[in-house]
């Protein structure tokens, strides 16, 4: 054989041997492509990094449970303070924004006239007494003459008639200082109840009169002091109930600022309204509370909670309570770590609190915060609440 013919054969078993090699190695590549998708397929979706969140316990205690509703500060009583008698209003004994005493002195009507009278009923009824006292001798003279046989028993009778007339007189009289004194006693206007004193209506040098429908100072009862407040209808069975439970102690009501929501009193509930307003679908109640320190103040809005009983719960922050297609749940932590969804049914939620009827027990782990970057299955790491500032850079300027 040939030079040449020995060089082709030796390049066609070269390539020959070269292209067994790139088969063999495309097939081993092959294989284990498919192996590594398979274990992928067996084990499902590759492992998701951890994820950051904030957690914290569900947990067994005591809750006030309460409706709440809007209700107005009113006076305990409002008395519209007026004149009982005509005259000149000559003195105002009073501040404004005054806080009195029951039967203190608020004004003053000029008292000359109503004196006057007084003095001149007084003086008839000594000349009339005089005038009875008189007839009184004078009967028992005739007495005397009658039984001497000595006057007429016309005249007797007559002058008995005088004495009887006489006394009716005296009673009047007697009647007639009463009520000057009374009369007089009206220009001196006291306070009928104790509480702040509003605005003045009539200022002195006025002439007022019983007839003025205005009156003279409005008096407020500020301590103790109401609240009324309504609740939806279906609320009406509830604290109806509470109501016979406690028996004779009265529910306890609190109230709170409605921009603040600082709590203002604490107070027992009074009565529910004898009727259902059937226009609103709500009922009203009136609740009483002590404000020694006035922080209620007649018309007045607050919020009001009615405390119906203390029960012993599971709560969750409301935070941690979460809405999906098929209701609500929350992300628990599982004791190895990881994430899981639990359904859950939410009694009530109040004061940044969720009571879990059923779905948690106390002491699980739940999520309040980083929930929409969890899955089931992802590991939970915890972090801080309110983390730090970064730390300062190393770098120098």
């Amino acid at each position: 054989m040939s030079s040449v013919a020995r060089s082709a054969s030796r390049k066609r078993l070269f390539w020959v041997l070269a292209g067994s090699i790139i088969i063999v190695g495309f097939v081993l590549v092959r294989g284990y492509v498919h192996r590594a998708d398979a274990a992928d397929a067996a084990s499902g979706s590759p492992a998701a990094p951890p994820v950051g969140a904030l957690t914290t316990l569900a947990l067994l205690q005591d809750l006030p449970i309460y409706r709440s509703g809007i209700g107005t500060v009113q006076a305990a009583l409002s008395v519209t303070v007026k004149a009982r008698v005509d005259g000149q209003l000559v003195k105002v004994a009073y501040k404004e924004g005054q806080t009195v005493k029951q039967g203190d002195l608020l004004a003053q009507i000029d008292p000359d006239s109503y004196q006057a009278q007084l003095d001149a009923a007084i003086a008839q009824q000594a000349k009339d007494e005089a005038n009875y006292q008189n007839s009184l001798v004078d009967l028992a003279r005739y007495a005397e003459l009658m039984k001497q046989d000595s006057i007429a028993k016309q005249t007797y009778d007559t002058q008995l008639a005088t004495v009887a007339q006489l006394k009716a007189t005296v009673g009047v009289d007697r009647a007639q200082v009463a009520n000057a004194r009374v009369q007089l006693n009206y220009t001196s206007i006291h306070s009928p109840i104790a509480g702040v004193v509003g605005i003045r209506l009539v200022d002195p040098g006025n002439i007022v009169h019983a007839t003025d429908t205005t009156g003279l100072v409005i008096v407020n009862q500020v301590d103790p002091i109401s609240v009324v407040f309504t609740l939806p209808e279906d609320a009406f069975q509830t604290i109806n109930h509470a109501m016979q439970k406690s028996g004779t102690k009265p529910l306890q009501v609190l109230a709170y600022a409605r921009e603040s929501n600082d709590q203002l009193g604490t107070g027992q509930l009074l009565l529910i309204n004898n009727q259902i307003d059937t226009t609103t679908g709500t009922v009203q109640l009136k609740a009483s509370f002590p404000n020694p320190e006035h922080k209620l103040w007649p018309g007045q809005f607050v919020n009001v909670h009615v405390v119906t009983g203390v029960e012993s719960v599971v709560t969750i922050p409301s935070a941690a309570v979460q809405r999906g297609a098929n209701g609500l749940y929350a992300f628990l932590v599982k004791p190895d770590g990881t994430a899981a969804m639990a359904p859950i049914q939410v009694a009530l939620e109040q004061d940044g609190l969720a009571v879990v009827q059923s779905g948690l027990s106390a002491g699980t782990r739940v999520v309040v915060d980083g929930q929409f970057r969890l899955r089931p299955g992802v590991k939970v790491i915890e972090r801080d609440a309110n983390p730090g500032p970064p730390a300062p850079s190393s770098k120098g300027s």
